[in-house]
């Protein structure tokens, strides 16, 4: 996991994850990494819309941002 943070920021792409907080609340976010540390990550989350701080034990799945195929 920690090299999919590590090429976030590297190469600016947006990520979709599945987070559960200290709460024991899931929440699907997509943000930006902005920085990664030993056990946590600084990432903008589009949902909040600010800066926040995600634990990386607490990311149940995190991934390219999947794109919607319409027509045929």
């Amino acid at each position: 996991m920690k090299g999919l943070l590590i090429r976030g920021v590297n190469n600016k792409e947006e990520l979709e994850m599945i987070y559960l907080d200290n709460k024991g609340d899931i929440s699907q976010r997509r943000i930006k990494i902005l920085s990664v540390y030993e056990d946590y990550f600084r990432a903008y989350c589009f949902s909040k819309r600010q800066q926040r701080t995600f634990k990386v034990s607490n990311v149940l799945s995190i991934g390219p941002v999947r794109k919607v195929r319409r027509g045929a």
